[in-house]
This record gives C-alpha cells, sequence and structure tokens, in this order.
C-alpha cells in the first residue's frame, strides 16, 4: 500500500515520513509521496526531504515520490499534517482555535476536491493538522464520513494511559482506556473506560478512585484553565519547576497539561505526535481491525447530554484498512457524559462558518449538533 503525507517538510509532517521510513512500516515495493506546495518554501525543501532520507535509509527506503499539487496526491493512506501551526514558546498570543481554523480552512478543503476529483474513491485519511475536527468535518463532506479520521483523540488517549501508567508503576501497554471530545482544552479523559491488565473490576475501580482523588469531570474545565496559569507563572523564572509541577497533578490533568507546556517551553510536540500517527497508520496498512480513539463524522451512532450525536466528536471506534466502522461506547457516567456533550457542542460552533451538512447529519451549527 502506497501512504501520501501532505504537508511533509513540516515539523510534524517531517517526523511522520522519517518514522514511517526508519520504522520500515512501508516495504520497498511500496510507495511514499512526500507532498508540498509549489511556489511555496516547502515546494523545495520537500525535494531535500527526498534526498535526506534517500541517503539515510537508501538500503530499505520505500519508493520515494515528490509532488507539488494537490491533484498530483496518489496513495492508499493519506496523511493530512498541512497548514498553518500554533507557535512555540511564549512569546505573544499564539492563535486561537478559529484562527487557525481560518487559516487552514482553505487548505482543507483544497486536498478534499483534489481527493474527491481525482482519487480512487477509496482512500483512508488521516487527518494531523489543527483544528483536527475541522479538518475531519470537511474532508468528510467530500470523501465519506467513514474514510476519514482524525488522530487527535489518539494521541490524547496515548498520554493518558502513559499518565495512569507512571501513577501506577507499570507499562503503558497494560492500561486501556480512552479519551474523547476535542483534541485541545475540551478533551475528555473517559475514566470509566479504563482497564488495567491484571487486576479485578473491585481493584481497578479502588485504583481509579485514587487515581481521581475524589475530583469529578465537571471541575476539569476550571481545573485545566487554572493550571495553565501557575504554570506561566512558575515557568517565567523556572521552567524546570514548572514541568515539576505538572508531576504532582492527577494523570488527567497531566495528560493535557505537559504537552502544552512542552509547547510553551520552546520545544514541540511533533515526535509523539508522529509516532501516535504511525500508530494508525500501522493498523490501517496491516489490515487489521482495532479499537482507538480518533475523531470523527457521527450521524447519530452515540447520544450525549441525551441526545444523538450528528458532527464531529472523538470517541472511541472501530479502525480499519477501509476507515472506521463503528462507534464502541457504552453508557456513561453523568459527568463524562455532559462533558462530551459540552466538548461536542463546541467542536460544532468551532466547525459552523466552514462546513455544511455532513452526509447523513444536520449542519454542524452549535444549535444543530444535537437534535
Amino acid at each position: 500500500m502506497d501512504v501520501a503525507v501532505l504537508g511533509a517538510t513540516g515539523d510534524v509532517g517531517r517526523q511522520i515520513c522519517t518514522q514511517l521510513v526508519e520504522r520500515q512500516v512501508l516495504p520497498t515495493t511500496s510507495r511514499l509521496q512526500l507532498v508540498g506546495r509549489p511556489g511555496g518554501a516547502s515546494g523545495r525543501a520537500v525535494h531535500g526531504l527526498r534526498a535526506d532520507l534517500v541517503d539515510a535509509y537508501d538500503e530499505h527506503a520505500p519508493v520515494l515520490d515528490v509532488a507539488l499539487d494537490p491533484t498530483e496526491v496518489v496513495a492508499d493512506v493519506v496523511v493530512v499534517a498541512a497548514g498553518r501551526t500554533a507557535p512555540v514558546g511564549g512569546g505573544g498570543a499564539p492563535p486561537s482555535r478559529a484562527e487557525l481554523a481560518a487559516a487552514n480552512a482553505e487548505v482543507f478543503r483544497a486536498y478534499a476536491d483534489a481527493l474527491a476529483d481525482h482519487g480512487s474513491g477509496s482512500e483512508v485519511v488521516v487527518v494531523v493538522s489543527n483544528p483536527v475536527e475541522l479538518g475531519v468535518a470537511i474532508l468528510a463532506e467530500r470523501l465519506g464520513r467513514h474514510r476519514v479520521v482524525g488522530m487527535g483523540a489518539w494521541l490524547d488517549t496515548l498520554r493518558f494511559r502513559r499518565e495512569i501508567a507512571v501513577q501506577l508503576g507499570v507499562r503503558r501497554h497494560r492500561v486501556g482506556g480512552f479519551v474523547g471530545g476535542q483534541h485541545g482544552d475540551d478533551a475528555v479523559p473517559l475514566w470509566s473506560t479504563v482497564r488495567i491488565s491484571g487486576l479485578d473490576v473491585a481493584e481497578r475501580q479502588r485504583a481509579v478512585a485514587r487515581l481521581r482523588q475524589g475530583r469529578t469531570l465537571a471541575t476539569f474545565p476550571a481545573e485545566v484553565a487554572r493550571a495553565k496559569a501557575d504554570l506561566l507563572a512558575v515557568a517565567a523564572t523556572d521552567v524546570a519547576a514548572a514541568f515539576a509541577l505538572i508531576d504532582s497533578w492527577p494523570p488527567d490533568l497531566r495528560a493535557l497539561a505537559r504537552p502544552w507546556m512542552t509547547h510553551q517551553s520552546g520545544a514541540k510536540t511533533a515526535t509523539g505526535t508522529a509516532s501516535a500517527t504511525i500508530d494508525l497508520l500501522e493498523t490501517i496498512l496491516d489490515g487489521r481491525d482495532i479499537v482507538v480513539a480518533g475523531q470523527v463524522a457521527l450521524a447519530g451512532e452515540v447520544s450525549v447530554g441525551g441526545s444523538p450525536v450528528h458532527g464531529v466528536l472523538g470517541v472511541p471506534v472501530v479502525l480499519g484498512p477501509e476507515g472506521w466502522s463503528r462507534v464502541l461506547l457504552d453508557p456513561l457516567p453523568p459527568d463524562e457524559d455532559a462533558r462530551l456533550a459540552e466538548a461536542g457542542a463546541a467542536v460544532a460552533a468551532g466547525c459552523a462558518p466552514w462546513t455544511g451538512a455532513l452526509p447523513g447529519a444536520t449542519p454542524a451549527t452549535a444549535e444543530e449538533w444535537q437534535r
């Protein structure tokens, strides 16, 4: 199978390409298409990236191809890592999700139109660029919702599992559980989905209760906002102390605060983002069906807040070589259900200015997100 990476020379795109080749995810007979923009810096750099990958991995690299126009994209799996990103560091206010949406909506639309008009009709698209929910919404409108998945919820899920594992002193592969909602401040840690290998139900319930420290998700948004303010105050004089402060917090709060602080420190989260993306790509390319968390365009498959969901939301889904097939979400406790409904409304409001109706769904406005 062939893979195309849109935005191949960006921080995340370059990492995705490098890890795909270094980890030998693609055989030498497959093709990795490096996609840049004509007339821009990436139009030049993409040729250099190809040369660099050949220089490092020639013995086991797949066929490396360069494309500079959306109509030239040809692959079984397309990774969307193109578009504007938030600058690192604390110099000035970062762009809001609305500003990112305004900048990237046309990027999403250009590739969605090109794939719809010139693609095979069976490509699976993995959206990495932010706002990931908007990317999913726009691409799903043109390509069909089951062929498009956003990886933000999977990245949040892996971070959540890691923080739980660290707290319990076990390896991450022993911890299950998902994060849903929006990739960002409205991420929803679904504590009711947490499973810990080697613990029976009663032991797991006691462990989760200890980890949550008597908190519910009703206070989670306020905790996230307060955490950011505290981190900025501490990091102004001591970044190491800011990261140490994160270590003192509960796992769900750490899962959101640590990557945010990483970005504020002047570093980037490209390596972890790329690694989580490779997880999804390996699943699709291997022909397996596994349960992951992802942002998908729903058309009433699940209900939150007492109403069926019609719009993009991060939920656990079955992902395979033809895209996602079904949602796996049991009835949720009241606090998780309420937070997921709030996250869905926020996503809908953010997508509304740039999207129309999803196939089988109502227009994605905040008021119409549930019906």
